[in-house]
């Protein structure tokens, strides 16, 4: 909802400690102690500490009684909240010293637990995020006014604190994802205002494939360093890749051999692609190894030196290989790059570090920059057999990012494809109508047998029919067989049940009235002519819901 702000505690450097989901857990176990004991003094807390993770497993009950009263003088005093953080805080930092646990890698932090103390970042990656924004959204007429951006200064958090720049970061990610009319730009945004547009972002984000994991609204507001720079990071990410399509680079063919192949390769994800591309590219330069990660498989130059001989042979080196020292050598690589006319996104040293973003970022931008397939293949004509409806992919695009923007555990790259095991399709079913779906006879991935696929259908066309759904002639084999129409009928009637559904939920902003499409449809038209708008929605067709989704998710 609009009005959910977060756990807040009066001194800021104790709010920057924990995420909104550790502080939510620890006020769960604070007032939990509180109810099985009464109120609390710090002299209660060695033991009543015992249960959480970390200090209860390394710190025996003497050693935490014996810190506490180190810290503190009288160990009668109640403890509220606050204190209580400042406690375990104080614990932690004792556990770790007795543990020795060393430092996490700072270029870990997109997969680094936030149940840690301290939350690092990658100055590499934030310089480089920097000046991709500074780059791509340099001229855009509201944020032109805020960059370009400092890297070295901590300006990008407070910038992004409005929502503002998520959001266009995520449109130029995946043009067209966020009707900017559905943004909030203006110099002084209100607090439901952020919030509205924070809502937007991480919605969206998810839509498009981005893992938001442990993050909120109230972490933007924040500016919780690890978390909107982790959002940052595969925002640009799933931008970089964008053109590792066969749609958008039919070339792509030139790495299979048929077309059995080619549906395959259509089917990987746009990482697997791309190294693909690259041990295609490696191979011609006779380099016997095959690189199966963006770390520490090229950290010491050789298959970019090899890489870039290939696709760049004027502008190579033959002393690059020659070197022995690898920093050396990461320079050499970078020169031949800048040669190439193609922007750095790493330093020598991200390259023998074995920085994983960064890396994948920069050969990202080879293959934008120089791709090395043949421009005239046979096998492109392979793809001209391929249906191409318009029609049909601006359904599956809009279906692929609500279905995306349930936060459901599986990402769906294909929409027609992924659906087919009918596990998906169960799992939204579930959002949709809670508790309605059997999951004592459901098959979850990975399913190798086809009549557990069928299965998990036919539950999913039973359901929807409980649900009041139109399904004549429809039958759970037929999602099996990817039939796009039949699955597209179906998701049409999803959606809008789920659409109607959180509705529903909403009615007490409506003194209890129910609402309805021709409620969506007067709310929907009164937002277009306020934005200065001519055309109203038709009634009963896909656009309304398609057209207001992203509008919608404000005020969810």
């Amino acid at each position: 909802m609009a009005g959910y702000v977060g756990i807040l505690v009066s001194d800021p450097w104790l709010q920057n400690q924990f995420t909104q989901v550790e502080l939510r857990s620890f006020k769960t176990h604070y007032h939990a102690m509180r109810r099985e004991g009464g109120p609390l003094t710090l002299a209660d807390l060695a033991s009543r500490m015992s249960k959480l993770k970390v200090i209860g497993d390394s710190l025996s009950e003497d050693e935490r009684d014996s810190v506490i009263r180190s810290s503190y003088q009288n160990v009668n005093d109640e403890v509220d909240f606050e204190l209580f953080l400042r406690v375990y805080l104080k614990l932690l930092a004792h556990a770790s010293t007795k543990m020795d646990t060393p430092a996490k890698s700072s270029s870990a932090f997109l997969k680094a637990s936030t149940t840690t103390l301290l939350h690092t970042i990658s100055q590499s990656e934030k310089t480089s995020y920097v000046e991709h924004i500074n780059n791509y959204l340099g001229e855009d007429k509201f944020l032109k006014q805020y960059l370009p951006i400092n890297p070295l200064k901590n300006d990008l958090f407070e910038i992004a604190k409005d929502g503002v720049l998520l959001c266009k970061l995520i449109n130029l990610a995946v043009p067209g994802t966020i009707d900017e009319r559905a943004i909030n730009m203006k110099g002084m945004l209100n607090p439901w205002e952020r919030i509205e547009n924070h809502t937007l972002c991480l919605n969206s984000a998810k839509a498009i494939g981005c893992t938001v994991v442990n993050i909120g609204t109230q972490d933007i507001i924040e500016g919780r360093h690890h978390l909107v720079l982790g959002l940052i990071a595969q925002i640009i990410k799933i931008q970089l890749l964008a053109d590792l399509d066969l749609k958008k680079t039919p070339q792509l063919v030139e790495l299979v051999n048929n077309s059995e192949d080619v549906e395959e390769l259509m089917n990987l994800p746009p990482e697997k692609i791309l190294l693909r591309w690259m041990n295609f590219q490696l191979k011609k330069a006779g380099y016997k190894k095959i690189v199966t990660n963006f770390s520490s498989d090229i950290k010491d130059g050789e298959a970019y030196a090899h890489l870039l001989n290939v696709l760049a042979p004027e502008h190579s080196n033959p002393l690059t290989l020659t070197v022995n020292d690898l920093l050396e050598r990461a320079k050499s690589v970078l020169e031949h790059a800048d040669k190439m006319g193609c922007k750095r996104y790493l330093t020598a040293k991200d390259i023998v570090e074995g920085s994983q973003n960064l890396n994948l970022a920069f050969v990202a931008l080879i293959f934008q920059h120089r791709n090395g397939l043949s421009t005239q293949t046979k096998q492109i004509s392979f793809l001209e057999t391929l249906p191409d409806n318009a029609q049909v992919s601006r359904e599956e695009r809009a279906f692929r990012f609500w279905f995306n923007s349930l936060g459901n555990s599986t990402y769906l790259d294909n929409i027609f494809e992924d659906v087919r095991n009918g596990w998906v399709l169960l799992q939204a079913l579930d959002k949709a109508s809670p508790g309605i779906v059997n999951w004592k006879i459901a098959n979850k991935p990975p399913i190798k047998m086809p009549f557990k696929k069928v299965e998990n259908c036919n539950q999913v066309v039973k359901i929807g029919k409980q649900l009041k759904f139109s399904l004549v002639n429809i039958a759970g084999n037929d999602i099996v067989q990817g039939n796009k129409k039949l699955i597209l009928a179906y998701l049409w009637q999803l959606m809008r049940c789920n659409m109607l559904q959180l509705l529903k939920n909403l009615r007490f902003r409506s003194h209890g009235k129910e609402i309805t499409d021709a409620d969506i449809r007067e709310w929907a038209n009164s937002l277009v002519i306020k934005s200065g708008g001519q055309t109203n929605m038709p009634s009963q067709q896909i656009c309304i819901l398609c057209n207001i989704l992203n509008i919608f998710h404000k005020f969810e």
